[in-house]
């Protein structure tokens, strides 16, 4: 895959509460933007890549799925790691 343990440690350091904490809400809707992100890269350059294109709705959904859990869960929690990631305007 195109993102190293080491990348993905960066990720969850930054986002979660340790980089060995995979499984909180905010360093796995972190990962998922960063996946969505490059998958959108491609996508521009290939515009009929039509299996990219369900993956990043998967991707989004699942992401989707995160937020709300965590806008239920931890209001607080849910405004910051939208900010962090610039997800709204």
């Amino acid at each position: 895959m195109y993102l190293s343990k080491e990348v993905k440690k960066e990720i969850f350091a930054k986002y979660g509460k340790s980089e060995a904490d995979t499984g909180s809400a905010e360093g796995q809707i972190a990962l998922y933007t960063v996946r969505i992100k490059h998958l959108t890269e491609h996508l521009k350059k290939n515009r009929k890549d039509f299996g990219t294109q369900l993956a990043v709705q998967k991707l989004v959904g699942k992401r989707r799925a995160q937020l709300n859990y965590l806008m239920n869960k931890d209001i607080a929690r849910y405004r910051v790691i939208i900010k962090q990631l610039e997800l709204r305007k």
